[in-house]
C-alpha cells in the first residue's frame, strides 16, 4: 500500500504540524509541548499525582516524572504529600506556574481556534468522529503488551 494510500501516514502528518506549531508558540513562553500538556491537565486537576497526570497525558511514568522535574526547577509546580496517602505526592501549580499557564494557554488555543476556524461547524463535528472510529478501531486491534504478534 502507497504511503499516499495510508491514513496513518496523514494522521501523523496532521499530528506533527500541530505539535510544531504549538512548540512555536509556546518557545517564547520556555515550555514546550508535553510542559504544557502538564500543566494544563494540573490546572483542572490540582492535586493529581504524577501517575495520574501521566495517563491523563498519555505518557510513561518516567517521562512525566521528567516533565515535572523541569517544572518543578522553574518553580511552576509544587509537589506536597497527600494528607492521607503519605507516598502519593500531590501536585499543583504554584502562582508562578498559573501566570505561566495562562499565558501559555492563550498561545495554545489561538492555534486551536484558527485550526478550528478552518472548518464548518459540520466538518467539526465529522472529523471528531471520525477520529474516534480511528481511535476505537486501533484500540480494538492492539495486541495485547503480552503478544508477540497478531493477526488484524
Amino acid at each position: 500500500m502507497p504511503a499516499a494510500e495510508r491514513l496513518g501516514s496523514h494522521l501523523k502528518r496532521a499530528e506533527q504540524a500541530l505539535n510544531a506549531t504549538k512548540h512555536a508558540v509556546l518557545k517564547p513562553v520556555g515550555l514546550t509541548v508535553p510542559q504544557y500538556a502538564a500543566l494544563l491537565f494540573l490546572s483542572e486537576r490540582p492535586g493529581i499525582s504524577a501517575a495520574g497526570l501521566a495517563r491523563a497525558c498519555r505518557v510513561t511514568p518516567p517521562t512525566m516524572n521528567t516533565v515535572l522535574k523541569k517544572l518543578q526547577e522553574r518553580g511552576l509546580i509544587e509537589r506536597t504529600p497527600h494528607e492521607w496517602h503519605k507516598n502519593v505526592l500531590e501536585i499543583r501549580l504554584t502562582e508562578e506556574g498559573k501566570a505561566v499557564m495562562a499565558d501559555a494557554d492563550a498561545r495554545a488555543i489561538r492555534v486551536e481556534r484558527a485550526l478550528a476556524e478552518e472548518f464548518t461547524e459540520e466538518e467539526r463535528a465529522s472529523i471528531i468522529a471520525l477520529l474516534g472510529r480511528c481511535v476505537d478501531l486501533l484500540e480494538s486491534v492492539r495486541p495485547a503488551q503480552t503478544e508477540t504478534s497478531r493477526s488484524i
